[in-house]
């Protein structure tokens, strides 16, 4: 069963895919767009890897506050998983994203990628994060 995971952000979205057996997570693209509402797009490049992929789930970047409370962002991600149910039939679960942009931008930096090339994949990359937290997470139950 193959899991995509996302990092949904106002301008892109980072994606990443499970293996066959949901073991580990491999950064796939990241989907660009001009403005946080124009979602068509990026809808239509999710549907596309779902099919490509044979997507069984969704697991999308949930971005609490640092303190758990949930702000502005928690909302229009709670809007996105309800558009991502809703076109691909699929379950969408919530994975905690805390600090996963900082350890993309620390693996970025310790790789030696230079700091105009890392907003290209720091997206693709917090993606990863999310989802091997999440299939870590499921197979320690």
């Amino acid at each position: 069963m193959r899991i995509l995971g996302l990092d949904y952000g106002s301008k892109t979205v980072g994606v990443a895919i499970s293996d066959p057996l949901g073991i580990t997570a491999q950064g796939l693209e990241t989907i660009f767009r001009e403005r946080e509402s124009k979602l068509r797009k990026t809808c239509a490049r999710i549907d596309a890897l779902v099919e490509e992929y044979e997507v069984e789930k969704i697991v999308l970047g949930f971005p609490k506050n640092m303190d758990g409370s949930q702000g502005e962002r928690c909302e229009k991600t709670l809007e996105f998983k309800e558009i991502l149910e809703r076109r691909t039939g699929l379950p969408v679960e919530l994975e905690d994203e805390r600090l996963t942009t900082v350890a993309a931008e620390n693996v970025l930096k310790e790789s030696g990628v230079r700091r105009e090339h890392r907003k290209k994949t720091i997206d693709k990359i917090a993606a990863v994060f999310i989802l091997q937290s999440y299939l870590d997470r499921m197979g320690n139950k």
